[in-house]
């Protein structure tokens, strides 16, 4: 019940009255079915009476038919309204369902999707959203009706002949034992198909991102053995599920046949003791009763036959429901303190006090510390793995410190707003995302008040205005999905120009020109000294030309500071910075150091 009444509160309060109308509906029309019968039954037994000295009664036929042909038009009338209900409720749920899982994702911290798959979120954005749809849809009034239907008939038939009905429904226990045994460990089936499912679909959204490597070393045939592997895993939970329900469904077949048999045999034994006439211990039954039981046998068979299939159905949405709401339930670590407080635009000034921090338990930065003062150039060098990209990382709050503090502006990041802390540093990286859209709006995506002036202003200050011009569409061309059809060095230029673009108080470069040539990154260098706006720059860079200018550079070993100075003075240390220098510069380091 609790997944219920999650997704009731989805749906916007003007659709609950017509969901509870539509359900009402559903009722209704279900116990119309009732009306025909009675009906037809009356007919029989006035129109074309078969008792002795019966006298048939045909002006009756024509009223009856044109009731029963109006009772059949309002009830499909009703049905179509009450579907129409369903659907604009469940679609109303399904769209706010989506938004508020799309905004939870926005504003989920970068260990949240270290955590999870694309494929599995995609699922959970995608079919198992769906399948809370499904029951608002059909899943709940397809149980209104069946139960409706059954009690309805049930108590309608015991007025009609109680012994008859009585034999109709003993059957009944003997369905609530069967039902009892199939959900028996069916949810456990359910929550392995929905985790294959995941997987599968996981596998596909790797491949499709990963289609240029797998190319690359010719592994199609392996990609796609794996995949059948995963696809034929959740086949065969699929079919545990159908096997399962098949060896139930036969029992529930003959249980609900075993009524029209019991209807003919005992109804038609019934209707000759009436016949006979005289005393008798069996309840009177005419032709025309007997045609009420039999109209309305099915009644009583239909929900039985509907009711494994509603069982699945409910047992799946349970499953998906529950995984959706972990998701929307879900909240991120990193939110804004308490005493968080609104200060203005980031000046650039940057201070790390004895930080550390663990990523998984394993220790990743230990004891670092340094100072920036607004307005100069930070540069860190040291080899892969050091710790270099976690700094930019925890400097934008991504992550949060194992323990020391990180300062910006003289005030710790976490008494900084989010908002304000991340609009204020401009982020560029050697693993570029380019969104499918225009070069313009790639450029514009952090500030979309730039005007086209600026925007070329940007391109040209990142080297990428010349190459720009030259594209089919200039600013105007669509670029594909992760920037397919650009270079490596032009997707770096792009993304360093949407860097600049917001106006950063910090500006974090992570090996950002480490795909262009020398000339293109003196060329941006230069520019990054002339920029119309102050502010501090951290270089992340292996090049000795990126970094020799900065106001400190850091080098950084095995999550600890090695060193730190400037150009000239880590050259006199005689360690990593002058190792990597020498081999920049085509110079011996041994004979160097002799």
């Amino acid at each position: 019940m609790e997944n219920i009444k999650w997704l009731w509160g989805l749906m916007d309060k003007k659709y609950h009255k017509w969901h509870i109308i539509a359900l009402c509906i559903s009722a209704i029309t279900s116990l119309m079915l009732l009306i025909n019968p009675t009906l037809t039954s009356t007919m029989v037994d006035k129109v074309f009476p078969t008792a002795p000295g019966a006298v048939p009664q045909f002006d009756l036929l024509i009223p009856i038919l044109l009731a029963m042909l109006a009772i059949r038009i309002l009830r499909e009338g009703m049905r179509y309204f009450m579907i129409v209900c369903m659907e604009k409720s469940s679609q109303n749920v399904i769209y706010n369902l989506r938004v508020r899982l799309f905004t939870r994702l926005q504003y989920q911290d970068t260990r949240f999707f270290d955590r999870n798959r694309t494929g599995d979120l995609m699922t959970r954005m995608s079919a198992d959203t769906d399948w809370c749809r499904h029951f608002l849809s059909y899943i709940d009034f397809q149980a209104i009706d069946s139960v409706v239907m059954f009690l309805s008939t049930s108590i309608y038939l015991f007025w009609v002949n109680w012994q008859l009905a009585l034999a109709l429904v003993l059957v009944t226990p003997i369905l609530m034992l069967i039902t009892k045994i199939y959900s028996k460990g069916v949810r456990k089936l359910f929550m392995g198909m929905r985790e294959r499912q995941s997987e599968m679909n996981a596998a596909a959204q790797e491949n499709i991102a990963a289609n240029r490597v797998i190319k690359a070393f010719a592994r199609e045939e392996h990609e796609k053995e794996s995949f059948d592997g995963k696809s034929d895993a959740f086949r065969n939970a699929h079919l545990s599920i159908n096997k399962r329900w098949l060896t139930f469904f036969p029992f529930i077949e003959i249980l609900a046949n075993a009524m029209t048999l019991i209807t003919l045999f005992f109804g038609g034994f019934l209707l000759i003791q009436t016949n006979m006439g005289g005393e008798s211990i069996w309840a009177p039954l005419t032709l025309g009763q007997l045609q009420i039981f039999t109209s309305l046998s099915w009644a009583l068979s239909v929900p039985m036959r509907q009711l494994g299939n509603l069982l699945n159905d409910w047992q799946r949405f349970i499953t998906c429901s529950n995984k959706v709401m972990e998701l929307e339930m879900s909240r991120a670590d990193i939110v804004d303190a308490p005493d968080a407080q609104s200060r203005g635009k980031v000046k650039g000034g940057i201070e790390f006090r004895n930080v550390s921090f663990a990523h998984d338990k394993q220790d990743v930065l230990t004891d670092v510390s340094f100072k920036v003062e607004p307005g100069q150039t930070l540069a860190i060098m040291g080899p892969t793995g050091s710790g270099k990209t976690t700094i930019i990382q925890l400097l934008s709050r991504c992550y949060e410190v194992k323990s020391g503090a990180i300062l910006v502006d003289g005030c710790d990041v976490r008494r900084w707003k989010l908002q304000e802390l991340r609009d204020g540093i401009g982020t560029a990286t050697q693993d570029v995302f380019l969104f499918s859209d225009t070069v313009e709006g790639n450029i514009a995506f952090g500030d979309q008040s730039l005007t086209e002036d600026e925007v070329k202003d940007f391109a040209y200050r990142a080297a990428a205005g010349d190459f720009i011009t030259h594209l089919s569409d200039g600013y105007d061309t669509i670029v594909g999905e992760r920037g397919v059809g650009l270079s490596g060095g032009q997707k770096q230029r792009i993304a360093l120009a949407r860097a600049l673009a917001v106006k950063p108080g910090i500006l974090v470069m992570d090996d950002t020109t480490s795909a262009v040539d020398m000339e293109t990154e003196q060329f941006i260098q230069q520019q990054l000294r002339q920029l119309p706006y102050d502010c501090t720059k951290v270089i992340i860079a292996q090049r000795i030309s990126s970094v020799k200018d900065a106001d400190q550079i850091l080098i950084l070993q095995d999550g600890r500071i090695a060193e730190r100075g400037t150009h000239e003075e880590l050259l006199r240390n005689r360690g990593y910075y002058w190792e990597t220098y020498c081999l920049q510069n085509g110079i011996d380091a041994t004979k160097e150091a002799m």
